[in-house]
């Protein structure tokens, strides 16, 4: 079992002065989830090498039993720091791709050919494609076979619009990851602001926010069963 998780390489707030990446849980909850059921992770990121991460995600607050195994853990902390481009990846090469979330991909990976590319040669294959938080922001122009939006039709989440005002950052983002999913003819579901909330409509899966980081991935593998 072969998994792509692709992380953001932007870690600029916009025009914030602000510093932001991929959030910590997001990354480590999913990727000990797929270790720990023996899968073989590629780590790519639009960059190469050490993606960054978001500071707020690696604050005393908003540690969990996951980001403290990563801290622990110098073989996983090396694997981070030595992502490979994602120009270089191709669909053949794994089972399924998951992209973690944070702020930085509503900059970079919502825009970036490359993962379109590779989100819809996994769609139109039949494998699994997961994101979670902001991450379903690289479903902004992706398609399907049909040549309509992939999201269009299919149950979807995302960080919501309440979670992006309650962090203060609806008139820094780019775009709200929740408007957009509706506008791309996404139908649109969430749970309780911050709470886990997964969905799987076939091979496509969506995590609300952080909490649902793990339950996603969890997603993922039972998709390829």
């Amino acid at each position: 079992m072969k998994i792509l998780m692709i992380l953001t390489s932007h870690d600029e707030m916009g025009d914030s002065g602000r510093k932001t990446g991929f959030w910590l849980e997001e990354f480590a909850a999913p990727y000990y989830v797929f270790k720990d059921a023996g899968a073989d992770i590629t780590l790519a990121t639009p960059k190469g090498g050490q993606p960054p991460i978001d500071p707020s995600s690696d604050s005393l607050e908003a540690q969990t039993d996951d980001t403290r195994r990563f801290k622990g853990d110098a073989e996983t902390q090396k694997h981070l720091a030595t992502t490979v481009k994602l120009s270089e990846m191709t669909e053949d090469r794994f089972d399924a791709i998951f992209y973690p979330g944070g702020h930085g991909p509503l900059w970079d990976l919502a825009e970036d050919a490359d993962s379109k590319r590779l989100i819809e040669a996994f769609a139109a294959a039949g494998l699994p494609v997961g994101a979670v938080c902001h991450a379903p922001a690289v479903f902004r122009h992706t398609q399907g076979t049909d040549g309509k939006p992939l999201v269009s039709g299919r149950r979807v989440t995302g960080f919501t619009n309440t979670e992006e005002e309650a962090v203060g950052l609806t008139n820094v983002v780019p775009f709200l990851v929740e408007d957009m999913l509706k506008a791309n003819g996404g139908n649109y579901e969430k749970g309780a602001d911050w709470a886990s909330f997964v969905l799987r409509d076939g091979k496509l899966v969506t995590g609300q926010n952080p909490a649902s980081s793990a339950a996603a991935a969890r997603e993922i593998l039972a998709s390829l069963k």
